[in-house]
């Protein structure tokens, strides 16, 4: 059996992570805010985020000045990084341009927040992806989706829950923010986007 080397990068330079669950019970939940970003983004570019790739819903673009793999996995929020590790991998992306969108319970609802890496801070998801890149190095964009008030409610059903139509229009001008700063670090950098869009 003869190996071949593997294919090249095609010019992918970063991966766009835009984490969710995937299903029509999970749309307009609060631990969607990464698949809202996604398809913002189709609609955007015209884009077709159709093909299952890297067991996510992919398509590839250019977004800040690179190009960039779109993807919004289809493992389940606390299996993402079995997609992210596995794309990575493919066009041997380092961890440092594996940008993630996510949602964040310890920020108010609608803020949004560039980190350059650091724990999960209990985010099942980017602790997953964590553990696959075997590094927390990798940029993040989060945007705030609030706790509940009341501290007895569980924290999964919080972030399954659907937003209000208040909350929604909030959150819709967050997500808007969110990929203007995802924009920015690609483009800018990290120290750049947190200059802008943390204050």
């Amino acid at each position: 059996m003869i190996l071949t080397k593997r294919p090249p990068a095609n010019g992918v330079k970063w991966l766009l992570v835009c984490l969710g669950n995937y299903g029509p019970r999970y749309e307009n939940t609060r631990h969607n805010i990464g698949f809202m970003a996604a398809d913002k983004l189709i609609d955007k570019y015209g884009l077709k985020c159709s093909r299952l790739r890297f067991r996510s819903l992919t398509d590839r673009f250019e977004f800040g000045g690179a190009q960039v793999l779109l993807m919004k996995p289809q493992t389940y929020m606390n299996l993402s990084g079995e997609a992210v590790g596995e794309a990575a991998r493919f066009y041997r992306i380092p961890a440092e341009n594996v940008l993630v969108i996510s949602d964040d319970v310890s920020l108010p609802l609608g803020k949004v927040r560039v980190r350059a890496g650091g724990s999960a801070g209990g985010h099942n998801g980017l602790k997953n992806i964590i553990a696959h890149l075997g590094t927390d190095q990798f940029p993040r964009v989060k945007v705030g989706v609030g706790a509940p008030q009341n501290p007895e409610h569980d924290l999964i059903d919080w972030v399954t829950g659907a937003f209000s139509a208040d909350e929604r229009k909030t959150i819709d001008a967050a997500v808007e923010r969110a990929l203007d700063a995802a924009a920015c670090v690609i483009e800018r950098g990290v120290n750049e986007a947190q200059n802008r869009y943390n204050g």
